[in-house]
């Protein structure tokens, strides 16, 4: 296999353990930013959900990073916006994890922002 191929089977597990850290604690209206074919862009892919509380933003952000840790074994080499927990923004370079409460994600409204990405919606399972 490739190194190309390599990484790119790497961060699409990435984004596998990210969404399930997010189904684990009911974290809703999913989306996966596809960025890989965007010029200057800092990540690859965005990961977008909401919680419905501080407290949810929070327990989706630990178990997002809970997943990846166990799972795959890496760690992301920042996390902010945890204690207010209105927006957690989560990077491992590869992919941006955010974390909003809903009022915070419709006034960032980041899906839009990168409206010519490539945007794959992720059912809820509820």
């Amino acid at each position: 296999m490739n190194i190309k191929k390599n990484r790119m089977t790497n961060k699409n597990q990435l984004v596998e353990k990210i969404i399930e850290g997010i189904q684990e604690k009911k974290g809703s209206k999913i989306v996966v930013v596809d960025l890989n074919k965007m010029e200057g862009t800092i990540t690859n892919y965005f990961v977008i959900c909401q919680g419905n509380s501080p407290t949810q933003v929070e327990a989706i952000a630990e178990s997002v990073a809970d997943f990846v840790r166990k799972d795959l074994k890496e760690k992301p080499i920042s996390a902010v916006g945890i204690g207010s927990s209105q927006w957690v923004a989560i990077d491992f370079v590869d992919v941006m994890v955010h974390v909003f409460l809903p009022e915070m994600r419709e006034f960032y409204d980041l899906e839009h922002l990168w409206a010519d990405a490539d945007i794959t919606e992720i059912p809820d399972l509820d």
